[in-house]
């Protein structure tokens, strides 16, 4: 890992992101030459730092995005009225198939800049041209979970022994956390692969401790394509076909039952949940409320920008609790800390990363800064200030970026890549596919 200066980096206030909801006020934040956090805590009770820097505002632990398709930049917004299917399979699959490495590259770049932009210090990607996408990421400076996807529709004859295999290699060559970049397999869907095919990857990736990520009861029509083609929902598949004893994490969850939820939660797994898209494809509404009584892990996630239409987790982080409160008629069914605790902790548990999602000692430096001098957060009282950071938040809040102590933003200008180029190219390769 590249060193990075030692800093000391003085707040209005400071939230560590344990899950308490508890605020430093004028609180600090020493970063190592390591890029981890070296301590936090009020600066009244540290001693002296031979590097100090007074910035204001609010310090706490960068968004997480645990379930994203972040190449879809370039088919942002395609196919807007069709349900899932249709969507797929009449908008946005027959893009995909034009895209080539290096489209992918340049679309995963764009998308890494803007959720680096707003304040979403990692994403868990589930995509094709894993290659191209590392090599995105490791230019913008984000962290990456990457699964490559497993899609049965796209190998020959069905058979995807040869790309197990490919993801295999691959985790032996870039899975390597000190330098960013986690390492997972994506299988599709259980609508796409059998259980059989999805038990084979699941023994490849637990024989390594990887991530297993998967689309999961998204939609009511896929729920029962599943139960009559396989006699059992995808959850009871998944745990009778073993797929349950390693890490999981489920992507959407909208329709699971009771039982599903509590086969989920005595296994450990966690659900992604993406409230915009699964709003704006009509899928219906995850019960993160049912979800979290049973015990499920739940982290946000923005799905691609072809369905939300954006990366912006800040709307996610809103709307969840929104839809909670709404859906059980309980205006406390989540409160604030809950919300800012899926963003961030709970989000980077549910992608088994380790040092990341809190501002403790001996973590990543995983940091951004919260404009407090807005309108939006006027009047500051400090006992509110975790519910205003939750409704009245937003990415125009987020001014700089620390990923492993560097300062991938400064003044809300991205330090390592040219955003204006990037664009400027992403629209070129977006027309050519449009016109193709």
């Amino acid at each position: 890992m590249t060193s990075v200066e030692p800093v000391r980096l003085c707040a209005d206030y400071v939230l560590p992101g344990e899950g308490d909801g508890q605020l430093i006020a004028s609180g600090v934040l020493d970063i190592d030459a390591g890029g981890r956090i070296a301590a936090v805590g009020a600066e009244a009770e540290l001693g002296p730092h031979p590097n100090t820097r007074r910035i204001g505002g609010l310090l706490m632990p960068g968004l997480v995005n645990t379930h994203a398709h972040t190449p879809m930049t370039l088919v942002r917004s395609v196919g807007d009225g069709l349900a899932l299917e249709r969507w797929l399979k009449e908008a946005v699959w027959p893009l995909e198939a034009k895209m080539t490495p290096d489209d992918a590259r340049c679309a995963m770049a764009l998308g890494s800049a803007e959720m680096l932009l707003s304040g979403v210090t990692t994403s868990c990607e589930m995509y094709l041209f894993e290659e191209a996408v590392v090599d995105a990421v490791t230019a913008t400076g984000g962290r990456l979970v990457i699964t490559p996807g497993v899609i049965a529709a796209l190998a020959a004859n069905g058979d995807v022994e040869p790309r197990i295999d490919q993801i295999a290699d691959f985790f032996t060559t870039h899975h390597n956390p000190d330098q960013r970049i986690n390492v997972g397999f994506a299988p599709h869907s259980l609508y796409d692969l059998s259980p059989r095919q999805c038990a084979e990857i699941a023994a490849r990736a637990q024989a390594v401790g990887a991530l297993y990520h998967i689309h999961l009861d998204e939609t009511e029509a896929e729920r029962q394509q599943v139960m009559t083609t396989w006699g059992a929902s995808a959850t009871q598949l998944l745990a009778d076909t073993g797929v349950l004893e390693g890490p999981v994490l489920a992507a959407h969850g909208v329709w699971l039952d009771e039982t599903d939820r509590r086969l989920l939660a005595e296994a450990g797994a966690a659900v992604a949940h993406c409230p915009q898209s699964n709003l704006k494809l009509g899928s219906g509404i995850a019960q993160v409320g049912e979800l979290l009584r049973a015990g499920v892990r739940v982290g946000l996630g923005t799905d691609g920008p072809a369905s939300n239409d954006d990366l912006d987790l800040w709307e996610e982080l809103k709307l969840a609790p929104l839809l909670a409160r709404g859906t059980a008629l309980d205006p406390a069914a989540m409160d604030a800390t809950r919300a800012l605790d899926l963003a961030t902790r709970q989000a980077a548990l549910a992608l088994q990363l380790e040092g990341v999602g809190e501002l403790k000692t001996g973590h990543w430096a995983d940091v951004i800064r919260v404009d407090l001098d807005v309108p939006a957060f006027t009047p500051c009282v400090e006992e509110n200030l975790l519910t205003q950071l939750t409704f009245a938040g937003s990415s125009r809040w987020v001014t700089d970026v620390w990923v492993a102590g560097r300062a991938v933003v400064a003044d809300r200008t991205l330090q390592t890549i040219d955003v204006a180029e990037l664009m400027v190219e992403s629209q070129q390769r977006a027309e050519r596919l449009a016109a193709a």
